[in-house]
């Protein structure tokens, strides 16, 4: 895992969170495929087009609920509560994602992202439901890339009975002191 720090993604992650997600460290079983993971997250999870962070990590829950992937509705809850300033909507995504506090961009969002989450056909009326509330065709295929990533993740979380890292249940729910370099 140590010679792994040298990822410019993955130090970033580690110095910004102030800790290494176990999902690292169990994926450093195979470097390659670490590497090549903490890629394509990083290229499907940046901002672009006009989902945000927290559209995306919203994603990330209600379809890791779906999966019943524990590591990733904790630790993307976490991330959703930080981007979206919301304390409670990733519980209730975690929850039950059809009775969240959610609005119609983001019921449609999640609409078409369970569609890919369960493989189901995508209708034409669920891109359609997309571009009523301004979103495009380059925003459904990030979307399920979004969707489709995690259905890889979740399951990798499985075979690896992987368990969410302390930090990841306060994230977002208590105010994080800031280190020294953080002040200045």
């Amino acid at each position: 895992m140590d010679s792994l720090l040298t990822d410019q993604r993955l130090w970033t992650h580690c110095r910004l969170s102030g800790f290494a997600p176990n999902v690292f460290s169990a994926l450093s079983y195979r470097p390659e495929e670490l590497r090549c993971f903490i890629n394509y997250y990083g290229v499907v999870m940046e901002p672009r087009g006009n989902l945000t962070k927290a559209d995306k990590e919203m994603i990330i829950v209600a379809t890791s609920s779906e999966n019943n992937c524990l590591y990733c509705i904790i630790a993307h809850g976490a991330l959703h509560r930080i981007f979206s300033k919301d304390p409670y909507l990733a519980d209730q995504l975690a929850a039950n994602w059809k009775s969240a506090s959610i609005d119609e961009r983001q019921r449609a969002i999640l609409e078409f992202a369970m569609d890919v989450c369960q493989c189901k056909p995508l209708s034409k009326e669920r891109f359609e439901n997309l571009y009523k509330h301004g979103l495009t065709k380059d925003d459904a295929w990030d979307i399920g890339a979004v969707a489709s990533l995690f259905a890889l993740s979740n399951r990798m979380a499985y075979l690896m009975n992987l368990k969410p890292n302390p930090e990841f249940y306060l994230m977002g729910r208590v105010k994080k002191e800031k280190t020294p370099e953080e002040t200045k």
